[in-house]
């Protein structure tokens, strides 16, 4: 059967039925972008409950990354969880984790020698990271960017600068965090105000960075940002972190981000696509950096086996071809989407690397400010003729596919855009 393919207007009357009772019982903070109620998951393929079929260019907010329920790595979540599925790592040794860690250790960039610790999430991976920066330099300055999204629990919640939303009857949030601009103009100001005038770098630990923004609208920064950051945080000792929890794992055609640039972060933390869509995160720092002690920092089910076997499985598959689908189709994808601005004129920009590219949309007034109601429209829209797509930003709109997506099924989620595009934009 072809896919998309929309049978019954979403939310149907099944759809209908458990939107309600979620309204009912869950809580009001979830966040839902569109009526949809998942059944099943194949591929690229999405099917609600009412027999609807989805091209999947979300990827569960790119998680999926070898596509849903890849046969591989059910097999590895199979054999491990008639094994066991659960014995602390925090206190005990089991296979699956040193394995993981080792694996790990290996794929970071740079030469350095490494040390992992496992999480739950991306949050917990950056929690763990702010706890070690402190720990390992006994300083207590940390330094993020405006845009900035790296999760929220309160830690990573005092990081995050993408929406005030985010931060919004919160407080106080965790002491001595500061942000600068994302880009040269942060590079700049860093080296002319904020050392000399506020924070005296030996008391910064740690500056945090995304080498793509992703909550903060897909901002791939210039070419030269993240070295730069790099020698500053040489010059004066300051650990540099590189959040690569939405960039990781081939979503931009290399296995990290910082690998475009040939930067070895001190600190990556990592989450999303390592396991296919089981909660596992990994912050992963240099040797000579791990230096906290036993009991200083643990969790009860970060590094759970059955996480970890979907994890060598999907790594498994990267390597194997999916990070290179991911340069080739990627490419051939934002290629797809730019010849669009000739004839769009909403589209403002189209950016990214590998499977993570944004694209803006802006209203036709000389400034071209950016039209978050065109873009939610949009979003909206092409769900009801099933494509599954994402916002960020002021008014971007995410393709995130899994790194399986085929050029046949890039160029069908493209069609679908850009004919709801031109209907909207008359």
């Amino acid at each position: 059967m072809k896919v998309p393919h929309i049978k019954i207007k979403p939310p149907g009357p099944k759809a209908q039925a458990i939107i309600e009772q979620d309204r009912r019982y869950t809580a009001p903070a979830y966040g839902r972008v569109y009526p949809l109620v998942v059944k099943e998951g194949r591929g690229m393929v999405i099917e609600d409950v009412d027999g609807n079929l989805y091209l999947d260019f979300t990827a569960g907010i790119a998680v999926t990354a070898t596509g849903h329920s890849h046969p591989q790595v059910v097999q590895a979540i199979e054999e491990q969880a008639r094994k066991f599925l659960h014995f602390c790592g925090s206190d005990f040794y089991y296979e699956p984790m040193a394995r993981l860690a080792e694996k790990l250790c290996q794929l970071a960039p740079g030469s350095s020698p490494k040390k992992v610790f496992l999480t739950n999430s991306g949050t917990e991976a950056i929690e763990a990271a702010i706890k070690l920066a402190r720990y390992s330099t006994e300083r207590q300055h940390i330094i993020a960017f405006l845009g900035s999204f790296h999760g929220r629990t309160l830690g990573s919640l005092s990081l995050t600068a993408s929406r005030s939303l985010y931060r919004s009857r919160f407080g106080p949030l965790i002491p001595s965090i500061h942000h600068v601009p994302y880009g040269l103009r942060g590079i700049e100001y860093l080296e002319t105000s904020f050392f000399t005038q506020l924070v005296s770098p030996d008391q910064v630990a740690a500056i945090f960075v995304e080498p793509i923004q992703g909550e903060g609208g897909y901002i791939v920064p210039p070419s030269e940002f993240l070295g730069l950051l790099r020698d500053i945080c040489q010059r004066h000792g300051i650990l540099l972190v590189a959040d690569e929890i939405q960039t990781g794992f081939g979503r931009t055609g290399k296995m990290f981000a910082c690998e475009h640039w040939d930067v070895e972060p001190d600190i990556l933390c990592v989450a999303k696509g390592i396991a296919s869509g089981l909660p596992l995160g990994a912050m992963i720092a240099k040797s000579d950096i791990s230096t906290w002690t036993r009991g200083t920092h643990g969790s009860t089910f970060g590094g759970n086996p059955v996480a970890c076997a979907a994890a060598l499985a999907t790594l498994a598959l990267l390597e194997d071809g999916l990070m290179k689908n991911a340069a080739e189709v990627g490419g051939y994808l934002k290629e797809k989407l730019g010849h669009l601005k000739s004839s769009h004129p909403p589209i403002s920009d189209v950016r990214g690397l590998g499977l993570m590219i944004g694209v803006e949309l802006a209203k036709r007034d000389a400034a071209r400010t950016p039209d978050a109601e065109l873009r939610n429209q949009v979003i909206q829209k092409v769900f009801e003729k099933g494509l599954l797509l994402l916002g960020c930003g002021e008014s971007t709109i995410r393709f995130c596919p899994p790194l399986i997506v085929s050029k046949s099924e890039a160029d069908a989620a493209v069609e679908i855009f850009a004919s709801t595009l031109k209907e909207l934009a008359k």
